[in-house]
């Protein structure tokens, strides 16, 4: 651009005028390199420590006695014990990180890798890159990480929210990523989509359930939990979103136009779905198939913060409850 500078600043992209006038500015968000992050975290102990801060960011908390002081023990890795009740704690008890047989780090460099990976990661990438021993305990970490990719305190979408819903077909172990004969005759997931439309024009947050079917009852309860009271639903004037209590329902109906046309933003929230299954998951499984939707609406809604995805997945990790493998395989 003749007359105009562009620079960095590590966070930001600029643009400046030759007398030195700054005219633009585009906000990045970007996360750290891989090798700035293993800078940061050298070890099991940097990451315990990290832990440790973002457990009790005001100082140890006795989980049992929630007495407010104890000391770290130089005998055990990562491990606390109360003053008052005696009892030891490690960073990672009652965490989804619970018994954990795998390094910190791991678990740390797994967790920066799936959020911030734009594209989604499987557990046989996960074990290549970091060379875990065995499939099983990649895909136990990778299932551990997307069990805590839903913060039970996030709030519901707002403002005026489009609704749509859409089948995928679901693949066994023995069916071919592109199908044949190997598909089940009735192997339709059903899933409900929810998108923010914003006031600038963009897509904002989304939300994605599996269900059971299209009824009334079904469709009218996704949006009751998904979406606040007062808020607005448009819909392709699907007959089961009739009588929508507690919202605004703005009915667009299809008619001879692409319904892509009338809701743009849930189409390509579908449609990015869909491309995803295919192409990193070779095909979602019925059993696991929330946990895509919640690794995928996880990475939609911080597509903008990936800077922060990594500390926010982890967080939610130390609030979640410790699940077990056999709860995984069985999609508890």
């Amino acid at each position: 651009m003749a007359g105009l500078e562009m620079g960095w600043d590590g966070a930001n992209l600029w643009v400046m005028s030759k007398d030195h006038h700054q005219i633009s500015r585009w906000k990045y968000d970007r996360p750290p390199s891989l090798q700035q992050f293993m800078t940061d975290f050298p070890d099991d102990a940097a990451c315990a420590d990290w832990l440790a801060r973002k457990r009790w960011p005001d100082g140890f908390v006795c989980p049992s006695s929630e007495y407010r002081h104890g000391w770290k023990l130089e005998s055990k890795p990562w491990t606390f014990e109360c003053a008052g009740c005696g009892k030891q704690t490690s960073v990672t008890a009652g965490t989804i990180m619970h018994r954990t047989h795998l390094p910190l780090r791991t678990w740390f460099l797994a967790a920066h890798l799936v959020a911030t990976h734009s594209n989604g990661i499987s557990a046989l990438q996960i074990m290549a890159k970091l060379g875990i021993g065995s499939y099983k305990s990649a895909w136990l970490l990778l299932q551990k990480l997307r069990k805590s990719m839903v913060d039970p305190e996030r709030e519901p979408l707002d403002g005026i929210i489009e609704i749509d819903e859409t089948s995928i077909v679901h693949r066994t172990k023995d069916d071919s990523v592109a199908g044949g004969q190997g598909r089940s005759h009735e192997g339709k997931m059903l899933i409900a989509g929810a998108v923010e439309c914003l006031p600038d024009g963009r897509p904002g947050r989304i939300r994605l359930e599996v269900i059971q079917d299209y009824s009334a009852k079904t469709l009218q309860d996704f949006v009751r939990r998904n979406t606040t009271a007062g808020s607005t639903a448009l819909t392709d004037g699907f007959s089961s979103y009739r009588n929508l209590e507690g919202r605004t329902h703005q009915r667009k109906v299809v008619g001879s136009m692409d319904a892509h046309v009338l809701l743009p933003w849930i189409h390509r929230v579908f449609s990015d779905l869909k491309r995803l299954a295919l192409g990193v998951y070779h095909g979602f499984r019925r059993r696991h198939i929330q946990a895509y939707l919640d690794e995928f609406v996880f990475r939609w809604n911080r597509r903008r913060h990936t800077r922060s995805a990594f500390d926010s997945l982890l967080g939610i990790c130390l609030k979640a409850q410790p699940v077990s493998y056999r709860m995984l395989v069985d999609g508890v």
